[in-house]
């Protein structure tokens, strides 16, 4: 029989543990009706139906009695029983038909038997009845006790829940306990005799909920920071400990907003740490210390739970600068300067000042970086050291350094402008060359140029300038000169007529002046030239002329620098060729077919030797080889001769030998160039006055050599002594 077990627990959650119970009405049933399936008239089988109960420990159990009607109780019948479990769990009376169990059954694992009867006669030997199946049914009995198919049991319930069915004395604390096992206990048969029950453990876990805020433990936090420090750095942390676990352990630093100007605080989210930063720059000198408070507060909070959190915990925090060497301070970020021109060296320019920001007030030094028009002295005073043009450069860019004097590594630097003034220093003039024709058939009163002015300085007002003859010209002059009011100006003829023979050019002197204080005026030559100009007048034949006459020039010039290039490349290539052939005639390349010539060298040689030392048909011929004499390594003749060269000076006759054999080698080469050559070869000499060192070629041997004067050297030589001394003794 499955039973289940029923829990009521906090909240109102049933819990449900299903579980196996053994348990059945194990009283019999008796079945009144006959179980024999064949039937005679007056004869048949006779029994009840058959029980046992099970987990019976007698050794014999009567399960009941098999009779059939023809049975007279006088022994004549025999009764056999047949079919699985007969003989072996089940035995039968044969002469009364009793059945008995004779082991223990067990109804879990087999809850009938179905058997067969036979009833036989025991003086005929024959079956009365026919073979008859019935069924032993094993009775139940509460044997097992309640069991739980599921272990291990497990809940989770979130913790400061209300109180449930099972009764507790106070809301049950994550933070105190996160865990309690609970024993449940499933009973049978409640209320009769003979039950059983069974037992399982539950674990139950206490989930976590954002009841606890974050708390600062340390309710006063000591910082330091460096007045050098940039913005951004980081400080120092701060802790705050909140009890929850997971996302309701996580937490927001903040700085409460009076104190949020300098320095603020950012959330490490991984170790929930606060980490305060610097917001703002600092200076030890207007102020040494700060104080801030910053408070903490839960990320996640529901909305039920709002009254746990009401107010946010908060600290403290000390911070103290650090006072550090500061390079000089200059008043203003940079300074703007104003000179006129012209002025004289050391013409005050302006005055920079700096100052030491530390205590200790170090006096200050000057200096400009790479200006050799300006100086600056101790005190920052700028002045010219040459004198200035504002046509030439109208601005300066100056860099003004600062530097401690207790400190030279302290240094600072700020831009300084000067502006040159303008004054009017420079005369108007020509806005270009001007080459002007005019006919020799021109009227009076035509036109010959028009004319413009410049004027490099820096005018006020817009420039104006006028136009005027010399008094030469004017009184004089074949021309005259109209001023149009708008800084230019036309040149007009005077007279009728020119001569390009008496007179072929004009130089008339032009008068200009500006509108400036002081006005200045310049005076400006414009030359004319009369030109022989076509029945239309035009002076555009006499530019033409010009034109070619310059151009006529130029190709001149250009062609002249051409011959003169390839002279000197013709010289170049001549020289190279020179060269190459006097090459081929000295070293012939092998291919040429070698004949009796007479060949010329520049190096003295041995005149018909050098002749006879070849055999001119061998060499015409390929097939014919001389036979080239085996060449010694020097290495070779110094050894073979070494042991002949003892005692020897150089000018003996093996010395002489060396050289002829040496001489032969080179005559007799193929391979030898045919004209004079110089061979070096390495002689070692005559040899050592010691003669050979080697024990090889030793003519007197260790048993001949007395050593008895080693005994004459000394106390350092007598372990010497008595060492060869003795071996020339033994070996006596």
């Amino acid at each position: 029989m499955n039973c289940y077990v029923l829990l009521p627990f906090m909240l109102g959650i049933p819990l449900l543990w299903p579980c196996l119970g053994a348990t059945e009405n194990s009283q019999t049933k008796k079945v009144q009706q006959p179980v024999g399936s064949h039937l005679r008239v007056k004869r048949g089988w006779v029994w009840n139906q058959f029980f046992v109960p099970e987990e019976m420990n007698t050794t014999s159990h009567h399960v009941g009695r098999l009779r059939s009607d023809l049975d007279n109780g006088n022994n004549s019948f025999q009764y056999k029983l047949l079919g699985a479990g007969a003989g072996s769990t089940f035995i039968i009376d044969e002469r009364t038909g009793d059945i008995y169990a004779i082991e223990k059954l067990d109804r879990e694992e087999r809850s009938l038997y179905i058997l067969r009867a036979q009833v036989i006669d025991i003086t005929t030997g024959r079956a009365v009845e026919p073979e008859s199946e019935f069924v032993i049914k094993v009775s139940d009995i509460n044997d097992n006790e309640p069991k739980f198919l599921d272990e291990p049991y497990e809940a989770i319930v979130p913790e400061m829940s209300p109180e449930g069915v099972i009764r507790i004395s106070s809301k049950m604390d994550r933070e105190l306990q996160d865990e309690y096992w609970v024993i449940i206990q499933a009973k049978d048969m409640i209320g009769q005799p003979g039950a059983l029950s069974g037992t399982t453990s539950v674990l139950i876990k206490l989930s976590d909920v954002n009841d606890n805020k974050p708390i600062f433990k340390e309710s006063l936090y000591r910082l330091t920071v460096s007045e050098s420090a940039p913005t951004g750095t980081s400080i120092g942390t701060i802790m705050a400990y909140d009890n929850d676990i997971g996302e309701n352990a996580e937490m927001d630093y903040s700085i409460e907003e009076d104190d949020s100007q300098t320095f603020d605080i950012i959330t490490n989210h991984e170790t929930q740490e606060g980490i305060v930063i610097l917001k703002k720059k600092v200076n030890f000198e207007h102020q040494n210390h700060y104080g801030i408070r910053a408070k903490v507060k839960n990320h996640h909070v529901d909305k039920q739970l709002m009254k746990y959190h009401t107010e946010a915990s908060t600290t403290f925090i000390k911070i103290q600068v650090e006072d550090v060497d500061e390079p000089p301070l200059f008043l203003l970020p940079y300074y703007i300067f104003e000179i006129f021109e012209e002025t004289p060296q050391g013409s005050f320019v302006g005055v920079v000042s700096a100052t030491d920001p530390d205590n200790r007030k170090s006096p200050i030094r000057y200096s400009i970086t790479r200006s050799k028009v300006f100086n600056i002295d101790d005190n920052g005073t700028i002045t010219t050291t040459n004198s200035l043009d504002r046509e030439i450069s109208a601005w300066y860019n100056l860099s003004i350094t600062a530097t401690e004097k207790y400190n030279i590594e302290q240094i600072s630097s700020i831009p300084v402008y000067v502006q040159v003034l303008n004054i009017n220093d420079h005369a108007p003039e020509f806005s270009q060359y001007y080459e002007s024709y005019v006919c020799e058939n021109a009227g009076s009163g035509q036109v010959i140029q028009t004319i413009s002015a410049v004027d490099r300085d820096e005018s006020i007002e817009e420039h104006h300038f006028y136009f005027n003859l010399s008094v030469e010209d004017t009184n004089s002059s074949s021309f005259t000169i109209i001023d149009n009011q708008d800084n230019t100006a036309v040149i007009l003829t005077n007279r009728t007529g020119f001569n390009l023979q008496e007179e072929p050019i004009f130089y008339i002197s032009i008068l200009i002046a500006d509108n400036g204080i002081p006005s200045l005026t310049s005076t400006n030559t414009l030359t004319i030239h009369v030109c022989d100009c076509d029945d239309s007048g035009s002076t555009q034949t006499c530019q033409y002329q010009e034109l070619m006459l310059s151009m006529g020039f130029k190709t001149e010039v250009i062609i002249a620098i051409l011959i003169c290039i390839m002279v000197i490349f013709g010289f170049i290539f001549l020289t190279l060729g020179l060269k190459q052939r006097r090459k081929q005639i000295l070293f012939p390349e092998k291919s040429e077919d070698f004949r009796e010539n007479i060949f010329r060298y520049d190096d003295e040689g041995g005149g018909e030797e050098d002749t006879e030392a070849f055999d001119v048909a061998a060499l015409r011929s390929s097939t014919i080889m001389r036979e080239r004499k085996t060449r010694k390594t020097t290495s070779a003749e110094i050894r073979s001769l070494y042991r002949q060269s003892l005692q020897v000076g150089p000018d003996s006759a093996i010395f002489r030998k060396f050289i002829l054999e040496k001489l032969e080698e080179a005559d007799t080469d193929p391979c030898a160039p045919p004209f004079d050559s110089l061979q070096t070869y390495a002689f070692e000499g005559t040899g050592s006055l010691a003669g050979s060192l080697s024990s090889l070629e030793s003519a007197v041997s260790d048993q001949d050599e007395s050593y008895d004067y080693l005994n004459e050297l000394g106390p350092r030589f007598k372990r010497l002594a008595c060492m060869f001394g003795s071996a020339v003794q033994s070996n006596n």
